[in-house]
């Protein structure tokens, strides 16, 4: 037994390692800023590039709606279904926690039954447009991750656009149009996803997909694809990172294209279910959105690995000697060279392009990998190590969160006659 057991899991040894060959950034995700290590001059830190982990940022947003009195209820309000318009037994009423629908239960939790969902008012000034603008807001700069999905307890909308602002809310510029006849509503041609290529990644279409009426639970939700446009560079299951941040790193308009600071949902036609708007029952008529997901990561400049959200605010726990909401400028007396972001480049740890103290000489030698402060005596570049784990510990002096090496580490990897270096701030 023992020996098929051994080829088996030899099998799978080489396997793993295969994989670690040709995917190398599956195994490293810049989660680390920095390491601990010893050179020949004594202990040193060797720094990286990092980003925080990917999160559910519906958890950190404020949502507006406009105008702000299209939320159902007040006054209570009787509707229709779309599919039967004499089934007219759902009420809507702000001042009943049962039958209220405000604008929060967009973003909680959807494991319950039955489903939690926002609703508008119904299309009682037609043929007036129902027209609602949903924004979310993070004031603060996000990098996606993943696709955003918005999932409706009504029909889909007819006609909507999805819009990315990159300062605040101050100007706004479309990420896609979704229409069940592109041509009459928005005069573009119909496209998918699919027909994108790595050459019109940033181009803007209008798509049919989402908008028609729907049948199973999945044709309740509008897409717009974050995935399938990493994979032009990443390969189809994503396993070629090391090609998507390589081009991240090196096309800013790319980048620019995943980030934003606040999203857009304009509701522009309301589901009628293919047919001409029944006049004389328009509570048939409305908009109802259970869930919007929305996953990213706090923008760092590759300077943090942790971003906090305190005071109703999301900041980055900036390393490197930096400072600012998105760790954007040097600390003050770490101005010697001037603030640059750090790099996904090379693969797998990067370039941390840490800001260094002003009173660094003029010797620096300088090399692919990240800048390593030696000890309090001196300061050189070092090629950055193999990561090693890390604690989070509470800083009491300085009342906020600060992750420092383990100190049992040192035990297999740390000179027994060297204590571990301060940690920079």
């Amino acid at each position: 037994m023992r020996f098929p057991l051994l080829l088996t899991l030899q099998a799978l040894w080489l396997t793993v390692c295969q994989a670690t060959q040709h995917y190398p950034t599956t195994w490293g995700h810049y989660d680390l800023c920095k390491s601990h290590g010893y050179t020949d001059e004594g202990p040193t830190w060797y720094y990286m590039a990092c980003q925080p982990e990917a999160a559910d940022m519906t958890k950190y947003l404020k949502v507006t709606l406009d105008p702000p009195n299209i939320t159902c209820g007040d006054p209570p309000e009787t509707y229709c279904t779309l599919e039967n318009p004499y089934m007219c037994n759902n009420e809507c009423d702000a001042a009943t926690d049962e039958l209220a629908h405000p604008p929060e239960l967009m973003f909680d939790f959807e494991g319950r039954n039955p489903t939690t969902f926002w609703q508008s008012t119904s299309w009682k000034k037609y043929p007036k447009a129902l027209a609602v603008n949903i924004t979310l807001s993070w004031n603060k700069t996000i990098e996606l991750t993943d696709d955003i999905v918005i999932t409706f307890e009504s029909g889909r909308p007819e006609q909507m656009v999805l819009e990315k602002s990159l300062d605040y809310g101050r100007s706004w510029q479309p990420y896609q149009f979704y229409a069940t006849d592109c041509l009459d509503a928005f005069t573009m041609e119909a496209k998918t996803v699919r027909d994108i290529t790595q050459h019109t990644l940033l181009d803007i279409i209008c798509t049919e997909e989402y908008s028609r009426g729907y049948v199973w639970k999945n044709d309740k939700t509008v897409r717009f694809e974050i995935k399938d446009r990493f994979a032009l560079f990443a390969g189809p299951k994503l396993h070629n990172m090391a090609s998507l941040y390589g081009q991240l790193d090196t096309t800013k308009n790319l980048r620019d294209f995943f980030t934003i600071t606040d999203l857009r949902v304009r509701l522009l036609r309301p589901a009628t279910g293919a047919t001409m708007v029944d006049e004389n029952n328009l509570s048939r008529y409305f908009y109802a959105i259970s869930d919007i997901k929305v996953h990213g990561r706090c923008k760092c400049n590759l300077h943090a690995n942790s971003c906090i959200f305190d005071k109703e605010k999301l900041t980055c726990e900036c390393e490197h000697n930096t400072t600012g909401p998105d760790c954007g400028r040097c600390k003050r007396n770490y101005q010697a060279r001037a603030w640059s972001a750090g790099s996904y480049l090379p693969i797998p740890k990067g370039t941390a392009n840490i800001c260094l103290p002003n009173s660094v000489g003029p010797v620096i030698r300088q090399n692919i990998s990240s800048l390593g402060v030696a000890n309090r005596n001196q300061v050189a570049p070092q090629v950055a190590l193999s990561t090693v784990p890390s604690v989070q510990v509470a800083n009491s002096k300085r009342g906020r969160r600060t992750r420092f090496i383990s100190s049992n580490y040192c035990v297999s990897v740390c000179h027994p006659n060297y204590p571990p270096p301060p940690s920079p701030e």
